[in-house]
């Protein structure tokens, strides 16, 4: 079954880049000229997504409007003469089809996905992750529903990270397949030094049968008090197997003020309308450092 829904979690309270967070959700923090969560959306539908689910929360209405039109805005860019600009306006608004819920509690990512059920139904559907932006010529999201359709299994997107950071994340019992797919046959959120498994991780970005629901409705909190996704995804790791795939991008974490550094240099040292003056600035200061 072609993946044609997508959920995208974007209910976090974004601590961790407080005081930037705290009147503007995160996932509207640019990089560049767009917010973060047109990036995720436009991944999305490079992937053949179309209807998205944001999992939102109180304060969030900005991302709602930013999807929506802007008559006024609109009007003025025409009457202007920014032809351009006002045609890339009307796209935002008409990308994919956008609905928006509320985690009345913030309980966790698995807690999350648990929200979407009724918007899934019987279908497989794609997460990606509010917090994780990643840019590559082609869409991450689309590389896994490329792997579900070949191994028929769920699929989670992975990366190896440094051993001394697995322990913020989660790490994966996995074999080699084939290229840059594994199967994954167990995982742990937060390992001790003990547990660790493997150095690869789910990053940002997996696609999830319907089943996960049910697993969801009897997995207990986890790591931090949460309900986490990856609790539920270690039932089906080890019962049925899933796929990883260690996708071609570049990930940033812009829940992370370095991620958002990070993303804002790189993605401007490409940007058509900037990118020879930025790296001309760049140059230009860095005999400094």
């Amino acid at each position: 079954m072609k993946i044609k829904k997508a959920v995208i979690p974007a209910a976090g309270l974004g601590t961790r880049v407080l005081p930037s967070s705290k009147a503007m959700p995160k996932e509207m923090l640019p990089i560049v000229d767009k917010p973060a969560i047109q990036y995720i959306v436009e991944e999305a539908v490079a992937a053949g997504i179309e209807d998205i689910l944001i999992i939102t929360n109180r304060g969030k209405e900005i991302i709602e409007d930013h999807f929506d039109r802007s008559p006024e805005l609109e009007e003025r860019l025409l009457y202007a003469g920014k032809k351009d600009v006002y045609e890339d306006m009307v796209r935002i608004a008409h990308m994919a089809n956008i609905t928006y819920l509320r985690q009345k509690e913030t309980k966790g990512l698995g807690h999350a996905v648990y929200c979407a059920r009724s918007f899934a139904g019987n279908e497989p559907f794609a997460v990606l992750y509010g917090d994780d932006v990643i840019i590559s010529d082609i869409s991450a999201t689309k590389q896994l529903c490329e792997a579900y359709d070949k191994y028929g299994l769920p699929v989670v997107g992975i990366k190896q990270v440094e051993r001394d950071q697995i322990g913020k994340y989660c790490s994966l019992a996995v074999e080699p397949i084939t290229g840059n797919a594994y199967k994954v046959t167990d995982m742990i959120e937060k390992p001790k030094p003990e547990e660790v498994l493997s150095l690869f991780s789910i990053l940002g970005r997996c696609v999830l049968t319907p089943d996960i629901f049910d697993i969801l409705a009897q997995t207990p909190p986890g790591a931090g008090g949460e309900i986490q996704l990856t609790d539920a995804m270690r039932v089906t790791a080890k019962s049925s197997g899933m796929t990883g795939v260690d996708y071609i991008g570049t990930r940033y974490d812009m829940g992370n003020k370095l991620g958002i550094l990070q993303a804002t240099i790189e993605v401007g040292l490409k940007h058509p309308e900037i990118g020879k003056d930025f790296r001309a600035y760049l140059r230009s200061i860095a005999s400094s450092l």
